[in-house]
């Protein structure tokens, strides 16, 4: 069972950068086996795709929303996915989880496609 650990949210104004991690541990996991995602939920809203990449990093996969200001990257090495944030707006608000899935041969954008979630860290973009 792989355990997921989001970090590097925080308040940021509009126009700047943030990079999120997500750490990947538990007993006996491979990194490389799993397919990995961001998402995002800001309040009242339902969550929603952000990126994806596959499991050696050969593909990802991004929201018409943030393509081009956001972008995913994996170090298997380090069981870390990172996300780089830049170019932030205040509709970038929200809760951001990572999500992991050993079954996933490429990318994919669909929430129920991934069995396992982090528990997220905050993201909040001042204008």
């Amino acid at each position: 069972q792989v355990q997921l650990v989001e970090s590097g949210g925080g308040l940021v104004q509009a126009g700047n950068s943030l990079r999120l991690s997500c750490a990947a541990s538990g007993s006996g996991v491979t990194f490389s086996s799993y397919a990995m995602g961001w998402f995002r939920q800001a309040p009242g809203k339902e969550r929603e795709f952000v990126a994806a990449m596959s499991r050696s990093g050969s593909m990802a996969s991004y929201a018409d929303s943030v393509k081009g200001r956001f972008t995913i990257s994996r170090d298997n090495a380090k069981k870390t996915v990172y996300l780089q944030m830049n170019s932030l707006r205040p509709e970038d608000t929200a809760v951001y989880y990572c999500a992991a899935d050993v079954r996933l041969g490429g990318t994919s954008r669909v929430i129920n496609s991934y069995d396992h979630w982090g528990q997220g860290t905050q993201v909040t973009v001042s204008s």
